[in-house]
């Protein structure tokens, strides 16, 4: 679910003190950002393979194999462009309900910093899940020549809140950023949808320039997903489209650059959620969103 749902950086590459710089001088904020239930999931496992701007610490393991199958041969060069992926949640933010409950602003009004985000019933989180499927999409990305440049790798206690995530992206002048999520729906609801920027001039929110291009880049991915992982999109938003806008995201709100959300399906729903925890699943989910972003750099 998005961070603020209504129901640090390591680039992959190197060219990272200038970029750590650039968001310190912004300041960081308070608490992380997180989207659906508030419930507190149990303790994730480390992972050794993230790389981000904030001092690496333990960190959570990928929940199945990595499976960071190689390009297809027809696969466009994305050498010169930089990608942020933004894992939806962190592990550790059940840990501190006071940091990521504190409101940050989103330029329209404020909103908590993030939540802990939503599970499976059985307890498979949406923090692990986004993780996961990062850790996959970064690999393809970089394999096609892409810079990645993600906005936290669980190496952090929590957050960053909404906010800090937008200006990760925006400080990297990426060429697209996604923001990788599951929902937290009711049983029933199913599929996935790419959540676009509505156009909001407000505070220190103006979208002006990226609706076009991030609802051109929502398309491509909602396309893709489709393809490679035969799944639909969502029956409850979206009007069969698979796409939704909203106002009410601060990652979308505050970002200057091309940003969507991706929503890869519901995590209460047992249907979703057989496909949501098996890693052959997630690896399809991956490769249809590095397709999504590679059709769109490529024009």
């Amino acid at each position: 679910m998005p961070y603020d749902h209504r129901n640090t950086i390591r680039r992959t590459r190197t060219r990272t003190r200038g970029l750590a710089l650039a968001l310190a001088a912004t300041g960081c904020c308070v608490a992380l950002a997180g989207c659906g239930a508030s419930q507190a999931p149990p303790p994730e496992g480390k992972s050794t393979e993230s790389r981000t701007a904030a001092p690496p610490a333990a960190t959570p393991s990928p929940s199945g194999p990595s499976g960071t199958a190689s390009p297809r041969a027809t696969s466009p060069s994305l050498a010169g462009r930089t990608v942020v992926l933004d894992p939806g949640h962190n592990p550790g933010n059940f840990r501190h309900s006071r940091e990521i409950n504190q409101k940050v602003s989103i330029g329209t009004n404020r909103k908590e910093c993030d939540t802990t985000g939503t599970s499976t019933n059985a307890g498979y989180t949406e923090a692990s899940f986004t993780l996961d499927v990062t850790h996959r999409l970064r690999d393809l990305l970089t394999a096609r020549g892409a810079e990645v440049v993600l906005t936290h790798d669980a190496d952090r206690p929590w957050g960053p809140c909404i906010d800090e995530r937008a200006r990760i992206g925006n400080a990297a002048r990426a060429d697209a950023v996604v923001s990788v999520h599951a929902d937290g729906s009711a049983v029933g609801n199913r599929g996935f949808h790419v959540i676009l920027p509505a156009p909001v001039r407000e505070g220190s929110a103006d979208t002006t320039k990226i609706v076009g291009p991030s609802r051109e880049l929502g398309e491509r991915i909602a396309d893709r997903f489709a393809r490679a992982t035969g799944t639909s999109p969502s029956n409850y938003l979206g009007s069969g489209t698979g796409l939704d806008v909203r106002d009410d995201l601060g990652g979308l709100n505050l970002s200057t650059v091309p940003k969507v959300f991706v929503e890869c399906g519901n995590m209460r729903d047992p249907k979703d959620a057989e496909l949501l925890t098996s890693a052959t699943w997630r690896q399809k989910a991956a490769q249809g969103i590095a397709d999504g972003i590679a059709t769109y750099l490529k024009g």
